[in-house]
């Protein structure tokens, strides 16, 4: 069963027509993600041991199926499609009541930063694959 978040579509979500903006669905996956590693202790990025490490996004998309207007109140469920060896997948389904508006993907990687601006990718270790996966 996903996790869900639900947000309302707000004014500034959308272009002169009243209808949410692409971008912002990116924008509600992000919340959603963030919601749903909270609930599990988690987070998009943190510091430990005075390591900064994180799951910055490799791959997103959308297809949209119907347009979500201002004001609608838009559920977002959050699936785990696949855990690998150092990224995960998300599935994200944009709903409105029973009514389908979108599908996004996101794939992250987990890494840590190496200094001088890079990062380096690394294993998911058992104990976040865990709670990933729960």
């Amino acid at each position: 069963m996903p996790s869900t978040t639900t947000r309302r579509v707000e004014f500034g979500d959308t272009d002169m027509a009243g209808i949410m903006h692409f971008s912002n669905f990116f924008k509600f996956m992000e919340v959603a993600e963030t919601d749903f590693l909270h609930a599990r202790g988690l987070s998009v990025t943190w510091t430990d041991g005075g390591v900064r490490y994180g799951f910055p996004r490799v791959s997103v998309g959308c297809d949209f199926a119907k347009p979500a207007r201002f004001e609608d109140l838009l559920t977002v469920g959050v699936t785990v499609e696949k855990v690998g060896k150092k990224s995960v997948s998300y599935r994200f389904d944009f709903t409105r009541g029973a009514e389908p508006i979108a599908t996004g993907r996101m794939t992250a990687v987990y890494c840590r930063a190496a200094g001088h601006g890079q990062i380096e990718a690394l294993d998911i270790p058992d104990d976040l694959r865990t709670k990933l996966e729960s």
